[in-house]
């Protein structure tokens, strides 16, 4: 779906502003590496908040101005210090608990700062074209977490449908060459969904 879609969808439903984060991310939070990180597509604010709540700076950016709503309106209910900026530049190393920092920006035509980010996270958002991206945005020693659906998915009844978005068989795994893999896994039950932890050398 294209921005306006996202915002219209934003707009009619207030699921988004209840939605927990993702198991995985909860799974692995304990391994990642305090300081900055970045959410992609990071929607409603669900992981974003989280990781503030742990006392990372997250940088989360999505093209859905009224995603990005729903994310401040979380954010502040929680207590957390939180900017909206319109560029997604180079940043520094902030300091633990330095809040959120929401960014409207579309991924397709996003450039991430090199050598940038503790942490990335990519959860329910396939865009390849990011890939290498994503890499070269790390710091030495940062951690990639990255989970989407598979085209096992199609078997379900629910969820994407478009195979353009849905991930082949083990291309996860792959994905990212330059990176070390520390946790990766591939499930088809209820649902085709592939998660993947990375380091990137120091």
């Amino acid at each position: 779906m294209n921005p306006e879609a996202w915002d219209r969808k934003y707009r009619e439903s207030s699921d988004h502003a209840k939605a927990e984060a993702a198991p995985i991310v909860l799974e692995l939070l304990p391994l990642l590496p305090l300081g900055t990180a970045l959410d992609l597509a990071c929607g409603a604010g669900r992981h974003a908040v989280l990781l503030a709540s742990h006392g990372f700076h997250v940088v989360g950016v999505d093209a859905s101005a009224e995603a990005l709503n729903v994310a401040e309106e979380r954010a502040r209910a929680a207590g957390i210090k939180l900017r909206r900026k319109s560029i997604l530049g180079t940043r520094g190393r902030e300091s633990p608990s330095d809040g959120i920092e929401l960014v409207q920006a579309d991924l397709e035509t996003t450039t991430l700062p090199t050598d940038s980010f503790d942490v990335i996270l990519c959860v329910h958002y396939l865009q390849r074209s990011l890939f290498s991206r994503m890499e070269r945005a790390l710091r030495p020693g940062g951690m990639l977490v990255f989970e989407t659906f598979t085209k096992a998915h199609l078997e379900f009844g629910a969820g994407p449908r478009n195979p353009e978005f849905l991930l082949e068989s083990h291309e996860l795994r792959g994905a990212f060459p330059s990176l070390r893999t520390v946790f990766f896994r591939e499930l088809s039950a209820g649902k085709g969904i592939a998660s993947l932890l990375a380091k990137k050398p120091a």
